[in-house]
């Protein structure tokens, strides 16, 4: 009796087994990743996600595939992203709007410093500030007297409102005290070409955009908005080393997804970028895009938006700026 119980034992474990094996979780990760990327193929974050992509899908083992989703200043795949399950298998490469929205969007449907999983900085995308050559202002001290002198009379462009190069025009203003005036664009290029042709007196662009114009002698550049000097500009100032203390406007993009994913989901991911930022290839194309690479832990990522969403809503506050 006591063979005839064992083996039914045995038996029944057999049976069982398939369905065991099949109730236990895949190692991660289980399939393709989805990338969602809130603009479309070209755009910077396009471009910086596929410098890393192959050598990320290498050390996790699977296919990352993009997934376009412009629109609204990247909330739209913000939200798309937000909802989905919080399993690694869907996250988003996200730009500058994605710590600047809540200041500038009363009914934004989700809380970036609340509501996603930080994975890691992808890179940093530099701005300049720079002057058209006929401005009798070489540094920054001489732009803000300027602009104090001229109250009301010189503006700045922008890609458009609530883009980085608008918002660097505040701060400039609040900090400075100066009163310069907004001319917003549909994009960065009609500002370019109207700041060239001396329509308008100054902006914040990306340096990448910019230095072909101030290596041409048509644009002048005086400081450079990081916290520190970007690789690329090793010999200029940042606006803080040039005399205008607190005024440090970063453009980082970074990995986020769901609330919620699992602390081995999240190393595994943050392992894979860490892995790609410290490749030598990578980081050749990341200057030669015109941005510096990043990296880091996932709480550095967190850290970064939770202090970034709140410095921004100061800002616009104070400008008086009102939400859309």
């Amino acid at each position: 009796m006591k063979i005839q119980s064992y083996r039914a034992a045995v038996a029944a474990l057999a049976m069982l087994a398939p369905a065991l094996a099949a109730a236990q979780p895949r190692p991660y990760p289980a399939k393709p990743i989805r990338v969602v990327i809130g603009g479309s193929p070209g755009s910077n974050a396009d471009i910086f996600f596929r410098i890393v992509q192959s050598r990320m899908g290498a050390a996790l083992g699977q296919s990352l595939v993009v997934d376009y989703r412009p629109g609204a200043g990247g909330a739209l795949g913000a939200g798309i992203t937000v909802k989905s399950p919080a399993d690694g298998h869907t996250i988003m490469l996200v730009a500058a709007g994605f710590v600047m929205n809540p200041a500038l969007t009363k009914t934004l449907p989700f809380n970036p410093a609340a509501d996603f999983t930080a994975l890691g900085l992808v890179a940093d995308v530099p701005a300049g500030l720079v002057v058209h050559p006929s401005l009798p202002a070489g540094d920054v001290k001489q732009l803000i007297a300027l602009s104090r002198a001229r109250p009301g009379a010189l503006n700045y462009g922008s890609a458009g409102q609530g883009s980085v190069s608008h918002l660097a025009g505040v701060l400039f203003n609040l900090l400075a005290k100066v009163n310069t005036v907004h001319v917003p664009y549909k994009s960065s290029g009609p500002s370019m070409v109207d700041l060239i042709a001396g329509q308008i007196a100054f902006s914040f662009p990306t340096v990448s955009g910019a230095l072909q114009h101030v290596h041409a002698g048509r644009l002048r550049l005086l400081a450079q908005t990081g916290t520190r000097r970007s690789a690329m500009l090793k010999d200029t100032p940042t606006v803080q080393e040039a005399g205008l203390a607190g005024f440090v406007v970063n453009s980082g993009f970074g990995l986020v997804g769901p609330g919620g994913m699992p602390r081995a989901v999240v190393d595994s991911i943050n392992g894979a970028l860490s892995k790609a930022v410290q490749d030598a290839g990578v980081r050749k194309a990341m200057v030669d895009n015109g941005a510096d690479p990043a990296g880091g832990t996932p709480e550095q990522h967190d850290a970064y938006i939770k202090s970034e969403v709140a410095k921004w809503i100061k800002v616009v506050k104070a400008a008086g700026i009102q939400q859309e």
